[in-house]
């Protein structure tokens, strides 16, 4: 792929740039006993999915009304993220490559962003805990918070990257890098370029047959793959 002054490199977060195990429920379990005042029994499937889905399945699995307030959902997210970011740490880990990518990427003057499941406050603070966050701009990108739907958060990711630096970002000069099939579909219906890691629950087949246009086993040498000189 040549290179474009105007590339927009979208990241997800999760198995993707990081590994954050059994922390993610226990975000969740500390959220739901501050918002609902009881303990947690159930968590919705998170694979790909963003936080707002995430947390109406959530409630309806706990019998809860899926009316309750989002917002205080996602403050007692926030609380409970910067709570355990020590545990992020230590049970956690950035994935072979995640760091040499993003700043590769940078070297090169691309715009990076995330296009994530998780609400802005967790995106920053997981890539904070393993000190990935130098070359990412949070006030763009896509969140958890933004919508249930993947493609949704690419379109914003865009739209708000051509706000912010006043020029023009084509579709397909976006490249959209995530672990699941959700993130491929995303960056598919948006004639971004779609680039499947298969650090997740999802195998290279699996991501091949959603038609990424891309598909490595992990992060390390993607600078080159993509065609970076």
């Amino acid at each position: 792929m040549a290179k474009q002054s105007s590339l927009l490199i979208l990241w997800d977060i999760d198995h993707t740039l990081v590994s954050i195990s059994g922390v993610s429920r226990d975000i969740y379990a500390q959220a739901f006993e501050q918002v609902v005042g009881r303990q947690m029994e159930h968590l919705a499937d998170m694979t790909g999915r963003t936080e707002e889905a995430i947390i109406r399945e959530t409630l309806e699995l706990n019998g809860v009304d899926p009316g309750t307030s989002f917002e205080a959902f996602y403050e007692a997210l926030e609380m409970a993220a910067h709570s355990l970011e020590p545990a992020m740490r230590e049970h956690g880990q950035a994935l072979p490559g995640a760091r040499e990518a993003i700043a590769g990427f940078a070297a090169e003057g691309y715009t990076q962003a995330v296009v994530t499941g998780n609400i802005r406050s967790i995106a920053k603070t997981k890539l904070e805990a393993f000190d990935l966050q130098e070359h990412i701009d949070f006030e763009i990108g896509g969140y958890g918070d933004d919508g249930s739907d993947r493609a949704e958060l690419v379109r914003l990711a865009i739209q708000r990257t051509e706000a912010k630096y006043n020029r023009g970002f084509k579709a397909e000069h976006a490249v959209v890098i995530g672990d699941t099939p959700h993130d491929v579909r995303g960056a598919l219906d948006n004639r971004a370029l779609a680039v499947g890691v298969a650090t997740g629950s999802s195998s290279v087949e699996e991501l091949a047959a959603a038609d990424a246009d891309v598909v490595v086993p992990d992060l390390v040498g993607i600078c080159e793959v993509l065609g970076r000189p």
